[in-house]
């Protein structure tokens, strides 16, 4: 049985602290969705000024990502005719119309993902106790960490992409300099070597590197800061089940008000829940599937460049490896956060002294009970759930399709 000798921690009248509490749970979302243009999009209260910067940023990111994708896409689908460079394209191409798609869907679902950010506002500010505060603070640094983490592994491999290895791929021949870009198809156009068209095409593609890299943040920060608020919602409602029985918080309410206080708790936070996945299941299905490919792709790479004897390209693909698995990686790691914390309200319940809840009480508990069997989960478009193990089936068939392209290819 759980130890109830400590008294309380004080309680408070609603959250004075929400104004803080709610800018630390939201700051590195917002600081990757505003150089985008969707934050405010998506929270909705701007300014007409905030507003019109923020068109202006996604017309000018969109335009980033098409001045990419069109050229590159045209010259790896029907001008380029080397097998082994055409998959060489494919994964950097790819990674841009996946990208684009993203964007796409987040401007479209802002509506929706402002919901989700109302909704845990509401629950910051209707917290009552200090160490419910401090339980949902504790949650907002887990989000802000698998936040940095995404940050911090595609940042380095991406800009690592995008500068070296364009750079350290330069050939000179007699008194010719070949220079070329992460991304072709502007020969279509223009000489996309001759200066100063070919600084102003490369600093293109890094500041294009910047929006993909903060459009797949932003989908992993909102994912990580939806579901570690439901986690600390889950602990909150195991201490008002501590508290069901002999009510040391609530003193003046009887076993009935508690009960109902508890079921309203657990339904809102079911129904947060159900507005997460609907909200993310495609942008996870898409990063589930983009991550299996170019993981795929990325080790094709490695290989290639092994057999090259080209370090700089190897240590650059390897990097890049590293950085897609851990994305994938946290998406479903956040997946089977959420499991594990709804599987622990079945224990919770038991572990209370519901024997000594007089008459019917105790029955009204087994549908809690029953409820923890079947938690919420984060899926990939409804086809697969997101969890450690679909992480390991990933790898798994990454590899085998590796085993096929190089059976093509070869």
């Amino acid at each position: 049985m759980r130890d109830r000798s400590q008294l309380p921690e004080p309680i408070i009248e609603h959250n004075v602290h929400y104004e803080h509490d709610i800018r630390y749970t939201m700051q590195l979302c917002r600081w990757v969705l505003k150089p985008i243009g969707i934050w405010h999009l998506i929270y909705g209260h701007a300014s007409r000024n905030e507003k019109l910067i923020s068109l202006a940023l996604i017309i000018m990111c969109f335009s980033a990502l098409c001045f990419v994708l069109i050229p590159s896409g045209l010259h790896t689908l029907f001008y380029e005719k080397d097998i082994n460079i055409k998959v060489k394209l494919f994964g950097p191409v790819g990674f841009c119309l996946t990208s684009t798609i993203k964007y796409c869907y987040l401007g479209a679902r802002g509506a929706a993902f402002g919901k989700c950010i109302r909704h845990v506002e509401n629950d910051w500010w209707a917290v009552q106790y200090q160490d419910h505060r401090k339980m949902m603070l504790k949650n907002a640094l887990v989000g802000r960490r698998l936040t940095m983490l995404c940050v911090i592994f595609l940042y380095t491999g991406g800009l690592s992409y995008h500068t070296i290895l364009p750079l350290s791929s330069r050939q000179v021949s007699g008194n010719v300099t070949h220079r070329p870009l992460t991304y072709p198809g502007y020969n279509l156009f223009f000489d996309p070597e001759a200066s100063p068209v070919y600084e102003i095409v490369f600093c293109i593609h890094c500041l294009f590197a910047l929006i993909t890299y903060n459009i797949t943040t932003a989908a992993c920060s909102l994912a990580a800061i939806f579901v570690t608020h439901v986690c600390g919602q889950l602990q909150i409602l195991i201490t008002l089940l501590d508290d069901l029985v002999e009510g040391k918080r609530n003193n003046n309410t009887t076993v009935e008000q508690r009960l109902g206080n508890l079921t309203r708790h657990h339904m809102r936070i079911l129904k947060f829940s159900d507005n997460i996945e609907k909200v993310l299941r495609e942008i996870c299905l898409m990063e589930l599937v983009t991550s299996t490919l170019i993981i795929c792709l990325l080790e094709y790479y490695c290989l290639t460049e092994w057999e090259n004897s080209d370090a700089t390209a190897i240590l650059t693909y390897f990097i890049l490896l590293i950085s897609f698995t851990f994305n994938i990686l946290i998406f479903c790691y956040i997946g089977e956060l959420l499991v594990q914390q709804y599987s622990k309200i079945g224990s919770a319940v038991y572990n209370i002294n519901w024997y000594d809840l007089s008459g019917n009480k105790a029955l009204s508990l087994v549908l809690i009970i029953m409820m923890s069997h079947y938690p919420p989960k984060l899926t990939a478009g409804k086809f697969f759930d997101l969890s450690i193990y679909t992480f390991g089936v990933v790898l798994k068939t990454s590899v085998v399709y590796l085993n096929l392209l190089r059976t093509v290819t070869q």
